[in-house]
């Protein structure tokens, strides 16, 4: 069975990213779009991102953009730079690595209220 190399995961991932990158930008649409119908029904389609669910999919779509740009930096790299093929695998690693990195606080300041509200929550109930 083939397990694939750095090069199909990276092919995968960057599609994948991208994909999720497009849904975002279909859902920003119809959301900017209930303006439209009148700032009630505005109102009450903003309530539905204040949720948990939604708060980890926006952590998903951050992942994704910065995957999809660092991986994209690759691309090029690979593309462009005559040695960019022989190093193909370190330079996924390295997508990878700073896609961690850069998301690590962009995953700490989305996921603080909730965060905030269970330990409140959970002492709360103590």
């Amino acid at each position: 069975m083939y397990k694939g190399q750095s090069g199909m995961w990276s092919w995968l991932f960057h599609r994948v990213s991208g994909l999720g990158i497009l849904l975002f930008l279909l859902v920003h649409i119809v959301d900017i779009s209930l303006l439209g119908f009148g700032s009630t029904v505005y109102n009450n389609g903003i309530l539905l991102f204040d949720s948990v669910i939604v708060r980890l999919l926006s952590l998903s779509l951050f992942a994704a953009v910065f995957f999809h740009a660092f991986n994209g930096i690759r691309i090029m790299l690979v593309d462009f730079w005559s040695k960019g093929v022989r190093y193909q695998k370190a330079l996924f690693i390295t997508a990878l690595a700073v896609t961690i990195v850069a998301f690590i606080p962009i995953a700490w300041i989305v996921l603080r209220p909730a965060l905030v509200s269970v330990v409140a929550w959970f002492f709360y109930q103590a």
